[in-house]
C-alpha cells in the first residue's frame, strides 16, 4: 500500500503509465500537452508518471465518457489538486495547534529585572527580590 507521500513519486515510464490507465501513449502525451496530467521528466526528457498521476488520467477518462469538455475536466483536477493543498496546510496547522496546547501546559513564569530585561523563571521559584521588579504571571485555574 502506498503511503500519501510515496503516491506523487514518479515510477511508471510512458508505455507502463499507459497500460495501467487503460489508454493509448499519445493520449498521455496529449493531456500532458494540455496540461491535464503532468508527469515528472527524468533527464528532461522522460516522462515518468506517478501513482497519483495514474488515478488522474483514470478519472479523466471516466469524466470524458461522461460528456465533461477537456476544459471541464483541467478545471475538475485544478480545484481538486487546490483542496488537496489545502487539506494538507489544514493538516499541517492541525498539527502546529495541537503542539502548541501541549506546550501550553508548560506555562511560564517571566520576571522583569530594573533595567527591563526578561528572566524566565522556573516553576515554583521566586525571583530575588531587590524591591524594583515586576513579576507577572497567570493563574493556572
Amino acid at each position: 500500500m502506498l503511503t500519501a507521500t510515496h503516491r506523487h513519486d514518479p515510477l511508471f515510464v510512458i508505455s507502463v503509465a499507459a497500460e495501467l490507465a487503460d489508454m493509448h501513449p499519445q493520449t498521455l502525451r496529449q493531456y500532458d500537452r494540455l496540461g491535464l496530467v503532468t508527469p515528472r521528466r527524468q533527464g528532461g526528457r522522460h516522462r515518468r508518471y506517478s501513482p497519483y498521476d495514474i488515478e488522474q488520467l483514470r478519472q479523466i477518462q471516466q469524466l470524458s465518457q461522461e460528456g465533461v469538455s477537456l476544459e471541464g475536466i483541467r478545471r475538475v483536477i485544478a480545484l481538486q489538486n487546490r483542496v488537496e493543498e489545502l487539506e494538507e496546510q489544514v493538516g499541517d496547522l492541525r498539527q502546529a495547534l495541537r503542539q502548541a496546547h501541549r506546550e501550553s501546559g508548560r506555562s511560564r513564569v517571566f520576571a522583569v529585572g530594573s533595567r527591563g530585561d526578561v528572566v524566565t523563571v522556573a516553576r515554583g521559584q521566586r525571583p530575588r527580590p531587590s524591591g524594583r521588579e515586576l513579576i507577572v504571571w497567570r493563574s493556572s485555574r
